[in-house]
Order: C-alpha cells, then structure tokens, then sequence
C-alpha cells in the first residue's frame, strides 16, 4: 500500500519538474472553459497515454520508444500549428477546413469548440510530451517491470503515478480558469490573451524541441522534484522488503537464505546453519555499479572491525548487465576491490526476488535470531548502518568485545565519496533500451551498423554518438578506427563503464574536456593527455575534476574499434 501512496504522490510532484514546465501551456489552452466538458476529457486523454507508452516501456516493447519519438514530433507540430492559430485567425480557418471531416483537431476545434473529443485528442498530444519525464519513483517502479516482468501491480502503480500528475495539471487548470475568467472580466482581454498563449504556446514547443527542458531549466529551477521523490521513498520504505518466510520457503520465520546462487566466491556455500546466532549484514551489489563502489569501503571495514564478534557479511552479486554474469569477470572485480567476505553471485535473480529488492546497493541487517531489524537502500548514512551493527553485536551479549567508534574510510578512485552537491548529470545508459538524452544525427537506429554525427553543441545532459556504431538494447559498439562519443555534464567526476567487444583485445581512447587534454582533471583510469586503455569490462573513471564544478563538454575518442559503452555515471 505504501509504494501505491508514494506512486500517487511521485505522479503529483512531476508537475514541479523542469520536464513538466514547459508542457504547462498546452493544458491552459482550455482552462477558461467548462472543466466538466473539457478539462476532466484533457487529463484522460493524457494519463490513458502515458499509462500506455510507460507500460509498453515496461513490458520490453522497445518499439514504443521509436513510437514515442515519432509522437512526440507529431505533437510539437500539432502545438506550434496550435499556437500559430492563436496568433493568426485566418490561418485557423484555413487549416482547419480539411479537418472538419475527421472531427475535432488539435487546432481550431481545441481553441474554438468545447467538444470532449478535441479536449482528449489535446489529452493524448500532452500525454506524448509528457510521457518521459520519468522521476526516481517512476523509475523504480519501471525497473521493478523490467526485472520481475509486467504484472498487475505494475499497471496499478502506473495507473496510480498518472492519476498523481492529473491530479497536480487538474488543479493547475482550475487556478488557470480563474486567472483567465478575472482577466476576461475586468479587463476585457480577449483580444490579447490569445495571442499571448499561442506565443507561450510556440515558446513552449521551442524548449521541449531542443531539449532545454532537461537543460536550462534544469539549472533555473528552485524545485528539487528528483530531491523530493527521494525524500519521499526514504519516508514510506515503498519496497515491501520480504526476505525469505516460513511460508515462502518453510524455513524459520526471517532468517536470510541464499537458496538460488549460482556460485560462491570466498567461501563455500552458506547455510542456515552457518549464519545461527551470528549478526548478518546482506549486501546486494554488481560490479560495474559507481554506488555500490562507493558503499563497499565501508562494507569491507564492517567485516574486518566486526568478524570476530559475530557479524557474518554476505556480498550478493546480481548483474545489472550481462557480462556481470561472467564468474571470471566478477571474481577479477572480487579480488580488485579486496573483499574477502564471502560474495554469492545471484544470475537469475533469484535471491534478489526473494528479498523483494529493488536497488543496488541495499543493506539488510539481521540480528542473530534472524529477524530482519533494518534496511537502507541506496549509498550514504554509513554511520547509522554501523550504529546498528554495534547494536546488533551487543543484543548477542558480546558485550564488551563489540568495539566501539565509528570506521574512518579514505578511499580513492571510483570508490571515493560522491560530490553530491555538484551531481548535476543522472546515470545515463548508452543501449537503447534505456536511453534518454540522445542528440545525435540521424536519431538512434537498432542492432545494426549507422554512421552518426554530432549536431552542434549540445544541452546539459544531451549526449551524442559520432562515427559508425551497432547500437544494441543495452550498449553500443563501435565499428570504425576514430569513433567517438560527446556529453555535456556537471559533476566533479564522470565514469563511463566500456569493455572490448572482443576479449583479450585492448582497445586505446583519448578523452578531451571542452576540447583539450583533461591535465590535472584526469579520472583514475586517464592520464593528464587524456589517454588510457580499455582492458576489461568494467567501469572507468574518466574525468574527476580538482578545481570548480561547471558545465563541460566531454569527449571520448577510440583510436582502434570494437568498443562496448554501457553506461555513464557520475559522482
């Protein structure tokens, strides 16, 4: 119940985005009319297809986001014929002729007629605009689809998030109507009030066109929504965490079971009777992941500080990307990081259904009864988590042998604490399957060899390919000597996760920020001219900046092809 709250309530809060802004216009083009007759059609019309294209989103249907693409450009041509209309009433008449004979259209019969028809076709236009900005608890919940497959609940929290944002546009519209009834009324306004809309209207198309809806407003925005959101799901727990119950599985009540690995490294497999009496700390990681990499310092200290008072520490590693399923690659990764606590690999999610989880990283902690006592999702608030494993420790009448303190942890590299105040720029996924942001010419082709080009300067968060590259569902390789990518991003730090396409092959880039060598901005895995070798698959730390955060153009070259990109990453 609690998750259906946050959805409804994660619908409302995407009226405060930036994403949502210039979207606002094309509802108030009915909010001076009967909201019975016209609003109540427009928020149907928008929420039926958001639910439509989110859910094909979440059944694996990736042709829904070509198909979106192509609707949106349809309805950003259909809104700037719109407010074309507003401004220039003969041009109405005349566009709307050819048109009567299939009803109402998005031009004349939106601004003229009341009908319910038009008012959902303007629904269905605002819908495609809209459809996209996706918040943190849309993403879980879209996640959660992609993971476990569509099921009932999934369409239910859908159905709960878009009645949220009607919700929120609902109320706008109605503030709207008055604010427009009152300037009809002691100003008589007509006259310039249409005009003024349609040319809030063309504004409108403008900025969702070129992308500056995820880009300057971005930055001129005082509302955190994403900030919110998070707020929001830390506050309800949405995830019902359940890990393994006596009537999941007839074993005793919480106690944590790893039934499902498909192998074990450092140890052999757990059993129930390994883990009795002991304090045990589950945490679900993968590799290529920059949170989890900046939570396992402090998993790692736990274990040593605490091991011989009776806290057991398990690693599960459940993939984000295929080639996380490779034991070898993860038990490379293993012994990188230097874990020594045991680490069960989980490739068919099955331990991680178990929990119910929904993040990477997330802690669970057990006391030596087995009973769940908490949980914390998502990097951040270590000294908490340690707190609890002290209390953990002494409620098992360690008593004095628990020792106290808080871990002091200086990692470095990836595994460094985030900048969070200059984190900008989201993880952004390279495959198609997950993408947002792309600018690049001709738009985004599947699973086979295009040639690509960069168009001109890109927005905060735009990124773009250039040269020939198979773009796939979950990455992109490149296919030519001098293949490139460009990223517009501010943050301290940006990773890329890449490996060769090919094993064994290393693969030689040169990285540039805002066109010159990175020099003391240089990431962990570059040197001051840029340069650096892809060897594995894994993440690279290309950039991490030492003096003021700004916006920058980042670019990667790849001197020789057969590159895999998965994934940008911040910190």
């Amino acid at each position: 119940m609690l998750l259906f709250i946050a959805a409804y309530l994660g619908g409302a809060l995407t009226i405060l985005s930036p994403c949502i802004l210039p979207i606002l216009p094309f509802t108030f083009v009915r909010a001076g009319q009967s909201f019975r007759r016209t609003g109540l059609p427009l928020l149907a019309g928008m929420a039926i297809t958001f639910a439509l294209f989110a859910g094909g989103a979440a059944a694996g249907g990736s042709w829904l986001v070509h198909a979106n693409q192509f609707g949106r450009t349809v309805a950003l041509v259909a809104f700037a014929v719109l407010g074309l209309t507003l401004i220039i009433p003969k041009l109405a008449d005349l566009i709307s002729r050819p048109f009567l004979r299939l009803g109402n259209t998005l031009t004349q019969s939106a601004n003229t007629h009341s009908g319910i028809g038009s008012s959902i076709l303007l629904g269905v236009a605002t819908g495609l605009l809209w459809a996209p900005c996706a918040g943190p608890i849309l993403g879980l919940i879209l996640t959660g689809a992609a993971i476990g497959g569509p099921t009932l609940r999934t369409s239910l929290l859908l159905l709960c998030y878009a009645l949220g944002a009607a919700t929120s546009l609902a109320v706008a519209i109605l503030a709207g109507g008055r604010v427009f009834g009152s300037l009809k009324r002691l100003l008589g306004a007509e006259q310039w009030l249409r005009p003024a809309l349609g040319i809030a209207i063309l504004a409108a198309v403008a900025v969702v066109a070129f992308g500056l809806d995820r880009g300057i407003l971005t930055r001129l925005s005082t509302v955190g929504t994403s900030t919110f959101e998070q707020r929001l799901l830390s506050t309800l727990h949405p995830t019902s965490v359940r890990p393994v119950t006596a009537q999941d599985s007839g074993q005793d009540d919480d106690e944590p079971s790893f039934e499902g690995a498909t192998a074990w490294i450092n140890s052999q497999p757990l059993e129930l009777d390994h883990l009795r009496g002991k304090v045990v700390l589950v945490d679900f990681w993968t590799y290529s992941c920059i949170n989890c990499l900046r939570s396992i310092p402090y998993v790692e200290a736990w274990a040593r500080k605490y091991g011989s008072s009776g806290l057991v520490v398990v690693g599960v590693h459940t993939p984000e990307f295929a080639f996380e399923k490779d034991q070898s690659n993860v038990r490379k990764a293993v012994a990188d990081l230097g874990i020594a606590y045991p680490v069960a690999m989980d490739n068919e999610y099955d331990i991680w259904s178990s929990f119910d989880n929904q993040y990477w990283p997330a802690h669970y902690f057990f006391d030596a009864n087995g009973k769940l006592r908490y949980k914390h999702f998502g990097e951040g608030k270590t000294q908490k988590s340690e707190r609890w494993i002290q209390q953990l420790l002494a409620e098992r009448h360690a008593g004095p042998t628990v020792p106290g303190g808080i871990v002091a942890v200086h990692a470095t590299g990836a595994e460094a604490t985030a900048d969070g105040q200059n984190v900008h720029s989201p993880e952004t996924y390279v495959g198609y399957e997950r993408t947002h942001g792309f600018a690049g010419s001709p738009g985004m082709v599947r699973d086979r060899v295009q040639g690509y080009t960069a168009r001109g300067p890109l927005s905060l968060n735009q990124w773009a390919l250039s040269g020939r590259w198979i773009v796939h569902n979950e990455d992109a390789v490149s296919v030519a000597s001098g293949d490139l990518i460009r990223f517009k991003f501010h943050a301290r730090d940006l990773h890329l996760v890449l490996g060769p396409s090919t094993p064994g092959k290393p693969i030689h880039y040169r990285v540039k920020i805002d066109g010159h060598p990175p020099g003391r901005d240089h990431g962990e895995d570059t040197n001051s001219h840029g340069e650096g070798i892809v060897t594995g698959q894994r993440l690279y730390q290309l950039i991490r900046q030492r003096g003021a955060i700004a916006d920058h153009d980042f670019e990667i070259q790849f001197t020789n092809p057969g590159v895999q990109a998965f994934a940008f990453t911040f910190g």
